[in-house]
């Protein structure tokens, strides 16, 4: 299993990182809710925390010692933020470059600047992917209707089109049907002025998703993979145990570590993958942070993948991953809070609620989540019926 592991230690701007002890300040570029979760943990353990956000009291702002209210792309702002953390960290990718710059010659940023430069753009994303020899569904980058007319007739139909930065939960990208149907969906998402893809569509029957952490000894965990359902193109619940053979698992796993290794990682990776009903797995996307189906990894996990975030980043030793229970773990989105609320006095002892302290509930907006325990992955199912909100 490839749940922990030494290997030789990482070099981060030449040298070999120290470990950051407790008590030391972490910096956090990005105030939602990731940034408050990591915050949350971190205290538990001893650590300060500083954080640079736009929103006045924003999720992560709210549990910090210091808010600086300042747009991510404030260079002053950064270079405060250098100047008052131990260590520097980011809960989203979409980081500016010149802030990323003053960020990694002015502190501590273990996670680099290589990683976000690659999952910020999905091209640079699947040749990284497809130069470690990882498995990848096929793509092409095109630059005209023409061009989109010609991929979809050598990558077949249906196919997806996809922005190359800037999307997320289904935002930025278009299944496309025919040939016919590539020229229109072109001249829509150029409209955005990013660069475009063409993929291959996989015929997958599941989703499965493997967090790993690697900290600069070299030392990687893995997550229990979890198994992803989506409504609308967001996360809608993950469970685990995922429910497929502990061969498939084995190989999620080793697929998550590889590609840590091969990016020279450090902090977390998820590691989003399809699995097709012959037993193949491809991965689809990557997020260099925590991640929305390692939520269930609080309340379910010897450590959660926000704590193993804050060792990995400051060099810990890293946490056991194991799971200690079956869980679900299901998405409170804005048209979820009343409700939610309105059933807190009467919800399973088993459910734990989760929710991130934003200041409007908006439709589709994901503002908290709920873990389910239960003895099974189906009981756990079966107590989401019963709550009768998702429905």
């Amino acid at each position: 299993m490839y749940n922990r592991e030494k290997k030789k230690p990482l070099a981060v701007d030449g040298r070999e990182q120290a470990m950051i002890k407790p008590g030391a300040t972490i910096g956090i570029l990005g105030g939602g809710q990731l940034g408050r979760m990591i915050a949350l943990a971190g205290r538990e353990m001893g650590y300060r925390f500083v954080v640079q956000d736009p929103t006045p009291d924003s999720p992560c702002g709210q549990v910090c010692d210091e808010q600086l209210v300042a747009s991510y792309d404030d260079r002053d702002a950064a270079r405060m933020l250098a100047a008052k953390s131990d260590v520097i960290t980011y809960e989203f990718e979409n980081v500016d470059a010149q802030v990323a710059e003053i960020l990694e010659s002015e502190a501590s940023v273990p996670q680099g600047s290589r990683l976000l430069t690659i999952t910020q753009n999905r091209i640079r994303e699947k040749n990284a992917i497809q130069a470690s020899g990882l498995p990848i569904a096929a793509f092409q980058v095109v630059a005209s209707a023409e061009e989109a007319r010609n991929a979809v007739g050598e990558l077949g139909t249906p196919a997806i089109m996809k922005t190359a930065t800037g999307g997320y939960d289904g935002k930025g990208q278009r299944v496309i049907q025919s040939i016919e149907e590539a020229e229109e969906a072109f001249n829509q998402l150029a409209q955005s002025g990013a660069e475009l893809i063409i993929e291959e569509f996989v015929p997958f029957m599941m989703e499965l998703s493997a967090v790993v952490a690697r900290n600069a000894a070299g030392e990687t965990a893995v997550f229990p993979i979890a198994e992803n359902v989506h409504q609308q193109n967001i996360l809608h619940l993950s469970m685990a145990p995922a429910r497929v053979s502990s061969d498939i698992l084995q190989r999620a796993e080793k697929i998550a570590v590889e590609l840590a290794e091969k990016l020279n990682m450090v902090g977390l990776l998820a590691v989003e993958m399809f699995l097709t009903k012959d037993g193949k797995l491809y991965i689809n996307e990557l997020a260099p942070r925590p991640h929305n189906s390692g939520h269930y990894t609080m309340d379910a996990c010897v450590t959660s993948q926000f704590e193993q975030h804050v060792r990995a980043i400051c060099n810990l030793p890293l946490g056991s991953t194991r799971l200690l229970t079956p869980v679900v773990m299901i998405n409170i989105l804005g048209e979820h809070v009343a409700p939610i609320l309105d059933k807190i006095g009467t919800l399973p002892t088993t459910v734990k609620l989760h929710l991130y302290g934003k200041q409007e509930a908006k439709e589709k907006r994901k503002m908290g989540h709920l873990n389910i325990i239960a003895d099974s992955v189906e009981e756990a199912l079966q107590i989401v019926d019963e709550l009768k909100i998702w429905s």
